[in-house]
């Protein structure tokens, strides 16, 4: 009954969200509040619940605290130089744009933190998809797409836990794996360029006045591609509707490049520091470094970073009020959502329906599977991890598989391998807090980003794991 429950209640949700029947942050509340209820759980869903909010408060203060600091990064300038310069390297080709946004995520992703690198890509490139008429959903997929298959970095998360869960060292776990690290990026850049092309055909069919006739080519090196724009007229509408951090207006596009007037980007604003850029470019090296050294609670980390972020650039206090107050709408939009995952997370995991899934996964592997048990790892954690956190799969699930597996004689490491192949589809699912502040920062639906990037991620996901079997590093044994 658990089973049925904890898969029905996923279903629903997942449902509710892509038809647009309710919105993410209600169907995370009720859903599994309703579901909860149906187990017998009755007033103890709260206590559960309260747990599990608990668990999530260093998450919500990280994300709070990181929203504000490169919100004030973002006022006082710090970004508008690496705008401009992908702009000059993309040019004015959907196609580029998109790509620039495949390799700007996965350079970011490096850092292992999935928050920080959808703020800064976010920050950089939104302003460019809106200037030119590109929708914020494929920025969302691309830059999902690219961070989840990175996640496999061994400072990133699931590497470490599987090597923590099935006592192997990390190092042994990722390095085999590079390979197909590099073949899924691949896939991703393939992805990331005909979701470019599409955007192109698009734009010159929705206005083929202004983008020009399709024979016409989209020239990255001029100011526009097809016919140009006179100067200073008025850009294209892009298709999103306000942009959290970022919010949307109309812009120009002139020979001297994008008019950013009116967007987070103004080169007008007040709260631009130019003589402190130097500060705050240093300011912001030493938090990254600080945050791959892993040595400060990363919550603390940047609740300092933004203390004297806000300090330096805004000594008067009234102005610090209001720097914070302008990002305040982001902070609450992505706190409150991750605090109403803790309702989803605290439901599965105190009725049981959880482990109960868990140990229904591992039943239904028949004996004569046994020899494929990695393969078949790699493709259990692709939804396993969608549906429950790293935590729950990785310290739940995996130890069980690999402790059969190793019946067959197949090595534990092998078996982490394979586990981490699901970590592209892993990094969409609602239970993790950065996808939620890549959506909500791009105002963009979770319904719509999910139709656009799951089914990629999957793809994303089995070429990782095959490329696995065929390099030899997950291995089938007789």
């Amino acid at each position: 009954m658990l089973v049925l429950l904890g898969f029905a209640m996923v279903a629903t949700f997942m449902a509710l969200i892509m038809t647009k029947r309710m919105t993410p942050l209600l169907a995370l509340i009720l859903v599994p509040t309703i579901f909860g209820l149906f187990t017998g759980a009755g007033l103890g869903l709260g206590d559960m619940i309260l747990e599990a909010i608990g668990q999530m408060a260093p998450t919500a203060a990280l994300l709070m605290f990181a929203i504000a600091y490169f919100g004030i990064m973002i006022d006082v300038g710090l970004f508008d130089r690496l705008v401009n310069w992908i702009v000059r390297v993309v040019g004015h080709d959907p196609a580029k744009v998109v790509m620039g946004t495949a390799l700007l995520t996965a350079v970011i992703s490096l850092d292992g933190d999935g928050s920080t690198t959808f703020i800064v890509v976010t920050a950089a490139l939104l302003p460019v998809y809106h200037r030119l008429g590109l929708s914020p959903v494929v920025l969302t997929c691309v830059a999902g797409l690219a961070n989840g298959t990175l996640n496999i970095v061994p400072w990133g998360g699931p590497t470490v836990r599987a090597a923590a869960a099935l006592n192997v060292d990390a190092g042994e776990i990722f390095v085999p794996m590079i390979p197909s690290l590099l073949v899924g990026l691949a896939v991703v850049f393939v992805f990331a360029w005909f979701l470019g092309l599409s955007e192109r055909r698009r734009l010159r069919r929705e206005d083929p006045a202004r983008w020009g006739r399709p024979e016409q080519r989209f020239d990255a090196g001029s100011v526009t591609f097809g016919e140009p724009l006179p100067t200073g007229a008025s850009g294209p509408s892009g298709p999103g509707a306000g942009v959290g951090l970022l919010e949307r207006t109309e812009t120009t596009q002139t020979a001297a490049g994008p008019d950013m007037s009116g967007t987070a980007l103004d080169p007008d604003r007040d709260t631009l520091r130019p003589k402190l850029f130097v500060f705050n470019l240093v300011l912001t090296v030493v938090i990254m470094g600080l945050l791959i050294a892993d040595i400060v609670p990363l919550a603390y980390l940047f609740m300092i970073g933004t203390a004297i972020a806000l300090l330096v650039n805004f000594p008067n206090v009234k102005k610090q009020a209001e720097v914070l107050g302008n990002h305040s709408s982001s902070i609450v939009a992505v706190v409150s959502m991750v605090f109403a995952a803790a309702v989803l997370t605290g439901v599965l995991t105190g009725t049981g329906m959880v482990d109960a899934m868990s140990q229904w996964l591992v039943d239904v592997i028949p004996d004569s599977m046994g020899p494929i048990l990695a393969v078949l790892t790699g493709l259990i954690s692709i939804p396993a991890t969608f549906f429950m956190s790293n935590d729950a799969f990785y310290f739940g699930i995996l130890p069980v598989l690999a402790e059969t597996g190793a019946h067959y004689g197949i090595p534990a490491v092998d078996m982490a391998r394979a586990s981490i192949t699901g970590q592209p589809v892993h990094m969409q699912s609602p239970l993790v807090p950065a996808i939620l502040l890549l959506v909500s920062m791009a105002k963009v639906d979770l319904g719509d980003h999910h139709k656009k990037v799951l089914w990629r991620a999957c793809i994303v996901s089995l070429v990782m794991l095959a490329s696995g079997v065929l390099f030899g590093v997950i291995g089938i044994y007789n």
